[in-house]
């Protein structure tokens, strides 16, 4: 689980912001929002992040998936570019280095993990275990005129001097060490630990048109995700839905057939979610059953459901997951296609139940600010566009009394603008004449 992120120099990320999930001394709502994994460290299952249009909210999400892309997916070549930007409003940023520090637990055990780049190439890399207390696993610099890198080894961390020389081979100037190792056939109980957590805890992001059908659909037919849990949340939910049917067919097609077929069913809105070119098409259907007051049942087809239905479908499983296991699931625009009832019940259903996950997202639903009973200040977070045009992000936590008390309204404070987060809009007349000679 993810205790703190720091990010600078991003997109609109001009200064250090840092996203902190260490619970403040407040004991509201323990038993739901509080995990435990070790002695002495709270750390807080939910983090949702409000603010303006173009504010950063997304960016924050951006930053926490591009660490978790260069350290899985390492560069094959020398000459291949990261695709961020950093802070282009200004003189100075562009030409300055990002940074990105990410402090997490793993079977246990605390990690700090950082690492600073350019476009073109990572400048220093640092990893970090507390087993009790503070070890380097790793430092990492690159020497930018031979382009190579140099890894450096905690005392505590026994590798021998080949497996060294091969990793920083294979650790590009533009890899990570993390990414390095993937490629090398060495062993590292300790960069093997940090790999499973980014591999197996720390999930991409759920943005509002990513499409999960095929991910839930897969994992239920793997019984990863259990497929009577998955109803049990839709009729929870007020779906109607009593059974969930899945159907396989495949077709004998001529690589002709295929792309005559392939231009009349719209891939991935249609239900196929796996298509071999070797003369057969596998085509998955999904139906949803409902039974009404009649006991008849009726198989209504995925894509025949409303957007809300699909939509919980696609989170029931990730519910699934969260409930079951322990990982890091981070959703872009959570309300999309849900009914604020639905999205509450959502926000329930993983607080009551999950015991080691942890949700992070962004909304524009400030209805749920009125909830008080449901959240913790701690828990809520805001960006806001500085002058500069650069984001900063801040908690609902960080407000004294004077501004937030025990019975103060979020909702109405941040309405109006006394938390900041809003957009700030001008009259609605427009000018039609303005700009003509």
């Amino acid at each position: 689980m993810i205790i703190n992120f720091s990010v600078q120099n991003f997109h609109s990320i001009k200064d250090k912001v840092t996203l902190s999930f260490e619970a403040g001394t407040s004991d509201d709502l323990e038993d739901y929002y509080i995990i435990k994994p070790k002695e002495g460290l709270r750390i807080l299952k939910l983090g949702l992040i409000y603010g303006a249009n173009a504010s950063g909210k997304t960016t924050i999400l951006k930053a926490l998936d591009f660490l978790r892309e260069i350290v899985l997916n390492p560069f094959e070549k020398k000459t291949d570019i990261f695709n961020f930007n950093p802070f282009l409003f200004d003189n100075h940023k562009p030409h300055e280095s990002t940074i990105f520090s990410l402090e997490f637990i793993q079977n246990g055990i605390k990690y700090l993990y950082e690492v600073e780049l350019f476009k073109i190439f990572i400048i220093s890399e640092k990893l970090i275990f507390f087993n009790p207390n503070k070890a380097i696993v790793y430092e990492r610099v690159t020497d930018l005129e031979k382009q190579l890198s140099k890894i450096t080894f905690g005392n505590k961390i026994k590798i021998n001097k080949e497996h060294k020389a091969i990793l920083e081979a294979n650790s590009l100037w533009n890899n990570t060490v993390l990414g390095g190792f993937l490629k090398t056939n060495i062993e590292s109980r300790e960069l093997q630990e940090v790999i499973n957590w980014f591999k197996d805890k720390f999930n991409k992001v759920v943005k509002p048109k990513t499409n999960l059908l095929g991910f839930v659909t897969d994992k239920i037919e793997s019984n990863e995700i259990d497929k009577n849990h998955i109803i049990a949340f839709l009729k929870k939910a007020d779906f109607k839905i009593s059974d969930i049917v899945i159907k396989k067919e495949e077709m004998d097609l001529t690589p002709k057939d295929v792309l005559s077929f392939i231009d009349k069913i719209k891939v991935g809105e249609e239900g196929i979610n796996r298509i071999q070119i070797n003369s057969k098409i596998e085509r998955t259907e999904i139906y949803f059953q409902h039974k009404f007051e009649e006991k008849i049942n009726y198989n209504l087809e995925y894509f025949e459901e409303s957007a809300g239905t699909q939509r919980y479908y696609q989170f029931s499983g990730l519910l699934d997951l969260m409930i079951k296991g322990e990982i890091i699931v981070p959703i872009d625009e959570l309300e999309s296609s849900l009914h604020p009832d639905l999205l509450k019940h959502f926000l329930l259903t993983f607080l009551v139940n999950s015991k080691n996950s942890q949700l992070i997202a962004t909304t524009h639903y400030r209805e749920l600010l009125m909830e008080k009973d449901i959240l913790r200040n701690d828990a809520i977070w805001f960006t806001e566009k500085k002058e500069d045009g650069s984001t900063d992000l801040f908690s609902l936590a960080d407000f004294d009394s004077s501004v937030i008390r025990n019975t103060s309204s979020i909702y109405n404070a941040y309405k109006i603008g006394k938390l900041g987060a809003v957009p700030n809009l001008s009259d609605y007349y427009i000018d039609m004449e303005d700009g003509k000679e």
